[in-house]
């Protein structure tokens, strides 16, 4: 199927049922690695997802791809994420892979960490290639994070004094195994993780629905959330 008649097809689909439960609703929990943090200039090199239903991890039918970026992949990011220009050069651009992924995404929650960054290259492709942008609601576990400190300051790896708010920093105080390396679908699979320790805590402060958990996930509220009631941050 073409982009541009998969984006009508997926414009006219229904919207998602605020109103139910959190632990009952379809999640992608997604990750990229970039050529660089410049949205106006750098480009995705890979994207990796898992899906979830409710806090349940579902193993089989990842999305793993690499992507031949339009961007320089210099010395600086392949530091970062260990992939080679030989290794996308034969890789499809954004443009094939894009269409697929918002297949795949599609009547779920996205759920990222620092997913605003994601989101900003994911959206910028959309917009190029079918006018509109990724329709999904999105969850920030870095947001739910900082939300979660201020209920449960007692709690070890909600209270514990922080030297960064890193994914692999916060996957070690729930005690979820990480490896050195970094890729999107070992990150997403780490975030899916992360989020999983994190639901029955948002239950217990009484975020049972979907409308609340997008509240106190929004990406956009990643700072406010992180910052007490004082003016202090948490870290």
């Amino acid at each position: 199927m073409g982009l541009f008649r998969w984006w009508k097809g997926i414009w006219g689909r229904p919207g998602f049922e605020l109103g139910g439960l959190a632990a009952e609703a379809r999640y992608v929990v997604l990750d990229t690695e970039l050529t660089g943090l410049d949205d106006r200039k750098d480009g995705i090199v890979s994207i990796g997802a898992v899906r979830m239903q409710g806090g349940k991890i579902e193993i089989g039918g990842a999305f793993h791809e690499l992507v031949n970026p339009t961007a320089v992949l210099d010395a600086r990011s392949v530091v970062i994420h260990g992939i080679m220009p030989s290794q996308v050069e034969t890789k499809p651009p954004i443009d094939e892979v894009l269409g697929i992924f918002m297949d795949y995404v599609a009547g779920t929650v996205l759920v990222g960490h620092c997913v605003g960054i994601d989101l900003a290259f994911l959206n910028r492709e959309a917009r190029r290639l079918t006018g509109g942008t990724f329709r999904n609601p999105a969850v920030d576990t870095l947001s739910l994070y900082g939300w979660l400190r201020h209920r449960f300051p007692e709690n070890p790896a909600l209270g514990a004094a922080l030297p960064g708010l890193s994914l692999f920093e916060l996957a070690r105080l729930f005690d979820i195994p990480v490896a050195e390396g970094h890729t999107a679908l070992g990150d997403a699979y780490i975030t899916a993780q992360l989020f999983q320790r994190l639901l029955p805590l948002l239950v217990e402060a009484g975020i049972r629905d979907l409308k609340s958990l997008l509240r106190v996930g929004d990406p956009d509220r990643q700072a406010e959330n992180l910052i007490g009631p004082k003016g202090q941050a948490h870290f």
